[in-house]
């Protein structure tokens, strides 16, 4: 694996790590955020280009708000009202999204410098990631300690493990905030991409993006992805669903037949021949479409987001998968982006 000074961060060193992952396909992976820097693929005709949103240098890092390629946590997507109860106590969070908390505060993992290493994985050299949150950090309890793996899994393929355990019970929902578009990053929006999402429903919002409690059908909605579907077909529906998110930014409910990997989405792109399939043991996927984005570099739905996580807004509702982790426990969960040979 090649690795490269890529600057100083709090008196920190700040590297770049490039990983090979098989049939031409690399990643670029930083230790800063532990941001998904780049992730080139060939089209059909063997062009490699970056099909992630990104950065030339750590300073657009340093001064992102849209959570590009990083690493989220303790707790990804929104808390309602900035705080949650656990055992009876009240643990009060940033509000950093209106009223709410999102994507683990402003000083969330995507800021801090994590702690890397060069581990030899199943298939070739990966990379290991290490983080420890003391007790308060962003408002949350316990002292956590976090280690994420970057590695090549089947040719052509990238995954993303997550560990983790407290010394006191406490809130944990870890994932990546990559934004891909499969033309390659510069080459317009998504909107021609076409979703597939194996799931039959969803966790609807409100005006404000959280989730009301309720599970709906995907059935008759626009938010049915059973089958591929151009992103661009009803994203401007009147739906309020649609209206509420300025297009998709909602959780879906992935179909599983038991707790190993489950296929949860898949992505096509016709001019280039790139397909993307995500493979996850999270119940969930947070599909967004880049609505709120809003840069020269990264134009509005020039990017969607695929997030392997718990429901939002999970600890206001108890039927809803727990992100509580007690202590002592083993938070492990797993993620892979698998850029089919076949293409399409």
């Amino acid at each position: 694996m090649e690795r490269k000074s890529w600057g100083i961060y709090g008196g920190r060193s700040i590297e770049l790590f490039t990983m090979e992952l098989g049939r031409g396909c690399r990643a670029e992976i930083t230790n800063f955020g532990g941001a998904l820097v780049g992730l080139y693929v060939p089209d059909k005709d063997g062009v490699l280009r970056d099909v992630v949103l990104g950065y030339d240098s750590l300073q657009g890092y340093v001064d992102c708000t849209s959570s590009l390629g990083v690493l989220v946590g303790r707790h990804a997507n929104r808390i309602e009202g900035a705080q949650f109860k656990l055992n009876g106590i009240r643990y009060d969070l940033a509000a950093n999204d209106g009223r709410n908390h999102l994507h683990g505060g402003p000083g969330g993992f995507g800021k801090v410098v994590w702690e890397p290493r060069v581990v030899q994985g199943e298939h070739g050299e990966a990379l290991q990631l290490r983080y420890f949150s003391p007790d308060g950090e962003e408002g949350y309890p316990g002292n956590l300690e976090v280690e994420v793996t970057y590695s090549p899994s089947s040719a052509g393929a990238l995954r993303i493990d997550y560990v983790a355990t407290s010394d006191r019970d406490t809130v944990v929902n870890l994932t990546n905030h990559a934004y891909f578009n499969l033309a390659g990053q510069g080459e317009g929006l998504i909107l021609q991409h076409e979703l597939q999402l194996y799931s039959d429903f969803f966790t609807p919002i409100n005006a404000e993006c959280l989730p009301t409690g309720e599970i709906y059908k995907v059935e008759g909605t626009p938010l049915d992805f059973r089958t591929l579907t151009p992103i661009g077909a009803r994203i401007d529906n009147e739906h309020d669903q649609v209206r509420f998110g300025q297009g998709y930014d909602h959780n879906w409910i992935i179909r599983r037949s038991g707790k190993g990997l489950e296929k949860a989405a898949r992505v096509e792109h016709g001019p280039s021949g790139r397909a993307l399939e995500v493979w996850t043991t999270k119940p969930g996927i947070q599909f967004y479409s880049g609505n709120f984005l809003k840069t020269a570099l990264h134009p509005r739905r020039s990017g969607l987001c695929l997030e392997t996580q718990y429901y939002p807004n999970s600890m206001r509702f108890s039927h809803f998968p727990s992100p509580i982790l007690r202590a002592g426990e083993r938070y492990e969960h797993s993620t892979i982006y698998d850029f089919l040979p076949e293409g399409l």
